[in-house]
């Protein structure tokens, strides 16, 4: 889960920065972003990032070539390109760093098991604690402080530099790997080290809110922390598993994305067909469309932040534009374009943006994010279990 604020890319794409955090953020926390449609047995699955297009795939190739034929790195000659161009989400990742890339898309990843959050007073806390994962292994709890990593102090770095950090150098990121953590618990500061293990996660989890015993006051929380394969469809079945009458709390927050074909899944549950979302390549206009036979009558409520991206946007869009779902939190990141692969010469692959998406009523996400309906600074989700019972909800 992290914060949407930007750092350097910490394997050497100097512009395209803010992709390569999400890359790592899958590895370090499970987070991910999906591709295009390209060929093979995955050519359906369609996933946004973010921003303008302004570098051409032939024009990488070609720099990537050249640099072959000279003897040279292609993949560097490709980062070279990427970052004069401005295309500040573009990237180029060598063969065993799409390879994990990938991988990651099915919910599996190298890491210490926990995600980081900015805590009210802006200091760098553990988010969230995998079962069985190292940080819980070594007693490491969510609302613990995270001073510093590797020695490294972290309070003034933005989350998404942490993340970049937890995840390690590409030469350091590797099973077995250790990093150093710095973590304080009350009045207590200790370190633990951990060795960064290869786990997979649960994208959905759903718990019940308000009364123990289903009725008119129950509802359910649905969680998603990223829309990896399968992601849409759990999302649909915890809706169909609720108990009668109960509202959802769909909780986006913190959620930096992945395959828009998940996040349409999840619209699905909410509506009965009709848009989600409209999006260009290269000028080509093209629709998302929701499935029919979603459940249009169960109150819902979306939580959202500053760290809900790409795919949640477009899902939060959705549902807000349609008039399906009340938005509460805050602001969102703002990560509304489109990228889509491109193998090099060398085996390395360049992501690169080449266009946008926009809501069902038309609403660009790049840059602008979207505004909750109730914006809410502490407390949202309180605050959101209230407004969802006063929908006749529950909780």
């Amino acid at each position: 889960m992290s914060d949407p604020e930007q750092c350097s890319g910490p394997r050497g794409v100097r512009r395209g920065a803010a992709l390569t955090l999400v890359f790592v953020s899958v590895l370090a926390t499970g987070v991910v972003t999906g591709s295009l449609p390209r060929g093979g047995p995955k050519s359906s699955e369609i996933a946004t990032r973010s921003v303008a297009s302004v570098v051409d795939g032939d024009e990488v190739a070609a720099a990537a070539a050249r640099a072959e034929a000279e003897g040279k790195s292609g993949k560097e000659a490709a980062e070279e390109v990427v970052s004069r161009s401005g295309d500040r989400w573009g990237a180029v990742y060598d063969e065993r760093q799409y390879e994990e890339f990938e991988q990651a898309l099915d919910g599996a990843y190298t890491g210490v098991g926990l995600s980081a959050r900015r805590s009210a007073d802006g200091r760098v806390e553990v988010a969230r604690v995998q079962s069985g994962g190292p940080a819980d292994l070594a007693g490491i709890r969510s609302g613990d402080l995270l001073r510093t990593i590797d020695g490294r102090s972290v309070d003034r770095r933005p989350v998404a530099e942490v993340v970049a950090l937890l995840r390690g150098d590409r030469e350091d990121a590797a099973e077995g790997s250790t990093v150093v953590l710095g973590i304080e618990r009350g009045t207590a500061l200790r370190t633990e080290t951990l060795r960064r293990a290869r786990l997979s996660t649960e994208p959905v989890t759903v718990r019940r809110i308000g009364p123990e015993r289903p009725g008119p006051s129950s509802a359910v929380m649905i969680e998603v922390d990223s829309f990896t394969r399968g992601s849409g469809t759990k999302v649909r079945d915890a809706v169909q598993d609720a108990p009668t009458g109960a509202g959802v709390l769909l909780d986006l927050r913190g959620n930096s994305g992945g395959l828009v074909t998940e996040a349409v899944t999840a619209a699905s549950a909410f509506l009965d067909g009709g848009l989600v979302a409209t999006y260009d390549v290269r000028g080509e206009q093209r629709a998302l469309y929701a499935q029919p036979g979603g459940d249009t009558d169960r109150p819902l409520v979306v939580l959202v932040d500053g760290g809900t991206m790409s795919a949640a946007e477009l899902l939060t869009g959705a549902l807000q534009d349609r008039g399906r779902a009340v938005t509460v939190g805050s602001r969102t990141f703002g990560k509304g374009s489109v990228q889509m692969p491109s193998k090099l010469p060398d085996g390395s692959v360049a992501e690169l943006t080449v266009g946008h998406y926009r809501t069902p009523a038309g609403r660009s996400v790049e840059e602008r994010g979207i505004t909750p309906d109730l914006t809410v600074d502490s407390r949202a989700e309180r605050r959101a279990e209230t407004v969802l019972s006063g929908l006749g909800g529950g909780s």
